[in-house]
């Protein structure tokens, strides 16, 4: 099943899913980060429902993108809630609709696990990102060498539906030499979750 397609059906009960206070917390956190960030043009890469929106600061400029319409719409109701200085727009984290080096720093929480090719969606972020930027990514990733069977084994059957539980983070980092890590700290399910921190040289 298309990603667009199964997102759609799971827009529903997709908050259900992945809110809660320990994600929430990862999420304050994550976001929190942004306050070294200056001009603040800042894209949030694969926002889905809008789960971040609550906890964005309101002294920047976000562009909110998603594959899924359905989960747009989802996350401008929220914005009505929260009021922040964000527009939507309909975009593929593989295929970014913008010019390069235009934001200064991209949030992607839960969703370079989540694209078929987590590779070319962090070559897109870094395109689109301003040289010195930040890229803030809050997601799950197993470590080079790490067995992780049933992860591996869950891959089979999510991946078409849901996420990926097999993405291996550094492999798909070393595809975008411009990025180096600043930060990676894990944070759930025993180092599964983790926050990273990337600057582009």
């Amino acid at each position: 099943m298309a990603l667009k397609h199964s997102y759609t059906l799971l827009a529903p009960i997709y908050d259900g899913i992945v809110s809660g206070k320990a994600l929430d917390d990862c999420r304050i956190k994550s976001l929190a980060r942004l306050k070294k960030t200056k001009n603040k043009k800042i894209l949030i890469n694969g926002i889905g429902s809008g789960l971040d929106i609550p906890f964005l600061a309101p002294d920047a400029c976000y562009v909110g993108t998603d594959i899924t319409p359905a989960m747009l719409k989802r996350a401008e109701s929220r914005a009505t809630e929260h009021p922040v200085n964000i527009s939507f727009q309909v975009a593929d984290s593989q295929a970014l609709p913008f010019e390069a080096e235009t934001f200064d720093a991209v949030i992607m929480h839960l969703i370079l696990a989540v694209v078929p090719k987590p590779e070319i969606a962090l070559q897109e972020a870094c395109r689109v990102l301003k040289p010195g930027g930040k890229i803030y990514l809050f997601d799950k990733f197993i470590r080079p060498g790490q067995l992780a069977i049933t992860r591996r084994l869950m891959d089979v059957f999510l991946r078409h539906v849901a996420t990926r539980t097999n993405v291996v983070f550094e492999n798909v980092l070393k595809t975008c030499p411009q990025l180096h890590t600043i930060q990676d700290e894990p944070v759930l399910a025993k180092g599964w979750f983790r926050l990273i921190e990337l600057r582009k040289s």
